[in-house]
């Protein structure tokens, strides 16, 4: 039996994170797991408590926050499973998860990680993630397939591959990570999942979707549906993504595209919402990318605000 290493990044949601934790007791049965959890610099620590609470969990404490890549990162390094599970601290698990996505992993050599299907958490019904489809390097779009849609099963047939995992839930093999090595911190928050998946395809494996396991995701309980910080590194990061993956034709259209369109598109979006100060974030991200190398680690945005 393959040892699974569920792997969750808390930052400032203690409570969220029990919930998690909670929901994993209650509904797993695959009994090879071990249980990793990264508090990534909250202001309060909860670590003490927690090893008390929970002895069975491994628990790590970073005194910095790493950034989502660097948080899951610090993880990976201290498991020893031969598969890591890596979901985000605001979701909850249904049965059977673990032991469908191991099943889809073993089931084909050529599978290097697979998501299972997403809902919801608030609206149990709705689908966020049905796998996505491929990139366009031109414009770094893609599409989120079944978004906020009802779940009728008129999707699950697309079990197989797809464009890219999701962050929130994705199994990857050890041995893509000796391949196509770990997630690029330079990334911080956004897109890392999307580089890391192009990597683990440039490395020969296959990315799935598995519509037979389902886990429930509240989404952005960390970060805040609208916020400066998102923004900026949702522009800064979908640049890199470019940057470090998109072939050179392509990338030249899509800083043409992206200065031309997209920035004047965003700053008019800015000022209808009332947000005028994310023009600053906006501009200081096309300006990391100037001024930074793909593979810098400054942030350009201060964690604390």
């Amino acid at each position: 039996m393959k040892l699974v290493s569920i792997i969750t990044v808390n930052f400032n949601q203690s409570y969220v994170t029990e919930q998690l934790l909670t929901s994993i007791s209650q509904t797993n049965t695959y009994s090879a797991i071990e249980i990793i959890v990264v508090d990534n610099g909250s202001t309060e620590n909860s670590v003490p408590e927690w090893k008390i609470k929970y002895p069975e969990i491994i628990f790590i404490r970073s005194d910095k926050n790493l950034g989502f890549a660097g948080g899951n990162n610090l993880g990976i390094n201290a498991a020893k499973g031969d598969y890591f599970f890596l979901v985000n601290n605001d979701t909850e698990f249904t049965d059977g998860l673990v032991q469908t996505l191991v099943e889809t992993l073993e089931s084909n050599s050529r599978i290097g990680m697979v998501s299972p299907k997403i809902r919801y958490f608030d609206q149990p019904e709705m689908l966020q993630y049905m796998g996505f489809t491929d990139m366009n390097y031109y414009t770094a779009r893609n599409a989120s397939i079944g978004q906020f849609e009802t779940d009728d099963g008129q999707y699950d047939h697309l079990t197989g591959r797809t464009g890219y995992a999701h962050g929130a839930a994705m199994m990857v093999k050890n041995e893509c990570i000796d391949k196509a090595g770990l997630m690029a911190d330079t990334f911080f928050l956004y897109y890392e999942e999307l580089d890391w998946c192009d990597r683990i395809k440039r490395a020969g494996y296959e990315i799935w979707l598995q519509s037979a396991a389902l886990i429930y995701h509240k989404e952005s309980v960390s970060v805040g549906k609208i916020s400066a910080l998102k923004e900026y590194f949702m522009n800064r990061n979908r640049i890199l993504f470019i940057r470090r993956n998109a072939p050179l034709p392509a990338r030249l259209f899509f800083y043409i595209y992206f200065v031309a369109l997209v920035a004047p598109r965003n700053i008019l979006k800015y000022i209808k919402i009332g947000h005028k100060d994310f023009i600053r974030w906006l501009l200081k991200a096309i300006w990391w990318n100037v001024t930074q190398s793909k593979d810098s680690k400054k942030l350009g945005y201060p964690i604390a605000l």
